[in-house]
């Protein structure tokens, strides 16, 4: 009967041992995990609730409360134009729905700059910032970019033409204006690839179109693309004639100076039948 108590308290003594080894690792383990989170909190700094789009969404579609959802996003990484709350994303007696202004992807956080007002349309004028105006180009295969360009990129426009003095020569009038519309097409996604465009609208401001008008009207209009955002720095104005495309020099006629003759002064002696000349200072 010993022999089995016995038995019996090293059997037990031996499960607890085993039993607190295994809350020692479990606690060991817990309290990494926690350290571990506890550094990436640190790091990533506080997390608050942000909307995102929970699915792509075409331009011109409604924005609907199933299209977005709330996730975590790190607060000091907040882009200025997030949505956060509900009442603003979706205001009570708004005169309509948001509409998308670009094509987005799922997960794509919602920016003002991505949707319209509350009952806004998504149309042209919604591209242009407070006093801006949209000009139209006619374009072709000779516009240079005709089957590349999509809205929201970057040209310079170069003009082509006559002076009045009877000379050819280009010249680029603009830089890095920004193109918001294809044909009828406000987004890249409408655009079908190799289509020739015919008609490219950017936002200018009024001095620009007055400029652009006339040059439209006088001579030819080729686009370049310049990247994907605006260039910072502006070169100076760039011109060429068709003698400088060709490296043609003209020639220079100089005028050769005239040729002051110096005045001789003489004075005349006979002797017999000879007559003689001596030179003499001329008067003054």
């Amino acid at each position: 009967m010993r022999a089995v108590f016995g038995l019996v308290l090293v059997v037990g003594m031996a499960l607890a041992g085993a039993a607190v080894y295994m809350i020692q690792d479990y606690i060991a383990q817990t309290e990494d995990a926690y350290l571990r989170q506890k550094a990436f909190n640190e790091k990533a700094g506080k997390l608050v609730e942000v909307y995102v789009f929970n699915k792509s969404l075409n331009y011109g579609d409604a924005l609907t409360k199933e299209d977005v959802q709330l996730i975590y996003w790190p607060e000091q990484s907040l882009p200025e134009t997030i949505f956060r709350e509900e009442a603003v994303l979706f205001p009570e007696n708004a005169d309509g729905p948001r509409y998308i202004m670009r094509r987005t992807e799922a997960y794509e956080p919602v920016l003002a700059s991505r949707v319209t007002e509350p009952g806004e349309l998504a149309g042209l004028t919604s591209k242009l910032e407070k006093g801006m105006r949209a000009f139209a180009i006619r374009v072709g295969a000779a516009s240079g970019v005709s089957q590349f360009i999509q809205p929201d990129q970057y040209v310079d426009i170069t003009w082509t033409g006559t002076a009045s003095t009877g000379e050819s020569f280009s010249r680029t009038i603009e830089r890095s204006v920004l193109i918001i519309a294809v044909d009828n097409a406000f987004n890249e996604g409408q655009i079908q690839s190799g289509v020739e465009a015919r008609t490219v609208t950017v936002a200018a401001t009024p001095e620009q179109v007055a400029r652009l008008t006339q040059a439209q009207a006088s001579g030819q209009l080729s686009l370049s693309l310049v990247g994907d955002t605006a260039e910072d720095t502006v070169t100076d104005t760039v011109e060429i004639d068709t003698n400088t495309l060709l490296g043609i020099e003209e020639a220079v006629v100089v005028e050769a100076a005239p040729v002051i003759e110096e005045e001789v002064c003489t004075r005349k002696e006979r002797k017999g039948t000879e007559v003689i000349e001596t030179p003499v200072p001329c008067a003054n």
